[in-house]
């Protein structure tokens, strides 16, 4: 009796692991034609953006590019979480506080990497064609420094 007893409870472990297993979320694949480029809207005007996973507005992590042509700014901002950027292509120029200076800015040429804490004013500037991926955990805003 306990030994089928044993044998019932591994079989219906073993069952259910296999339901979790089965259920279990397919990998996102997005090829460069399957990027729907969408115009920015509010403090990213201007710019072109992609979502490649997940919702920024959302709990939970999300990709997204930002296509900013040469020369756009994004004036000095905050977001309510960790943001980091990868530069994929073009220049980025970054700079922290709560007005632009563009002499006190830091070049970030395709291949760079950079990490703002919640909270921490900061500004950027497109040097040529640039796209940027943030790789974040939501729920994300971009909050304009009022001055």
């Amino acid at each position: 009796m306990i030994r089928t007893f044993a044998i019932t409870c591994s079989i219906l472990a073993l069952a259910g692991t296999l339901v979790v297993a089965s259920a279990a979320p397919a990998p996102t694949v997005v090829s460069p034609s399957q990027i729907h480029w969408v115009p920015g809207t509010g403090a990213l005007k201007g710019t072109q953006v992609a979502n490649l996973f997940g919702n920024p507005a959302k709990p939970g992590a999300f990709v997204t590019r930002v296509h900013m042509p040469d020369g756009i700014t994004l004036g000095p901002h905050f977001h309510p979480v960790l943001e980091n950027v990868t530069v994929l292509q073009g220049t980025l120029m970054i700079g922290i506080g709560d007005k632009v200076d563009v002499a006190k800015m830091v070049s970030l040429p395709a291949g760079s990497f950079f990490s703002v804490p919640p909270n921490v004013h900061h500004y950027a500037m497109s040097k040529g064609d640039t796209i940027i991926q943030l790789n974040d955990v939501g729920p994300w805003a971009m909050t304009p420094v009022k001055m």
